[in-house]
């Protein structure tokens, strides 16, 4: 494996990490504010991207290269309304998927078939998170500041299967 690519891949299990370490500042932040449903949301899709940082690892692994993990900056403390964290959560989102792109780019510019293979699973996956994503902030934008609507989609959303 190129060592460009290699290192990439490095710096993306990095990224996917930190993903999960936002999501999961932010699952606490929606549990201290007694919002269970978007606080398991959240714990959910922590869980996701700790697995994606994981199939990455895995797949460095399989082709004989070097995991390189490097430290994983701590995410953010403070937090705003649940529209302004899901809206940080899609912007989250369109940066995982900019940084999946340029890695692919590379990929294919060093000819690494392979590499561009397991990264489709990703562009694919990260077509869902945004759209995802962007759903939850539509439906938060309709609800406003209304109470009951803010509880009613706190309950959908811990309806969520992870």
């Amino acid at each position: 494996m190129d060592k460009s690519i290699q290192d990439a891949i490095n710096k993306q299990i990095g990224l996917e990490l930190y993903s999960a370490y936002v999501y999961l500042a932010m699952s606490a932040h929606f549990a201290e504010h007694n919002f269970d449903g978007f606080a398991s949301w959240m714990r959910s899709q922590a869980q996701e991207e700790q697995g994606h940082a994981m199939r990455l690892f895995d797949y460095l692994l399989d082709r004989g290269a070097h995991v390189d993990l490097g430290a994983v900056k701590a995410p953010p403390e403070k937090f705003g309304s649940p529209l302004e964290i899901y809206e940080e959560a899609l912007g989250h989102e369109q940066e995982v998927t900019r940084s999946i792109h340029e890695l692919y780019a590379l990929a294919r510019d060093k000819k690494d078939f392979a590499t561009e293979i397991e990264l489709q699973w990703f562009i694919t996956e990260q077509v869902e998170e945004e759209a995802t994503a962007e759903t939850a902030v539509e439906q938060l934008r309709l609800a406003g500041d209304n109470p009951s609507a803010l509880l009613m989609l706190d309950h959908q959303f811990g309806q969520r299967e992870g």
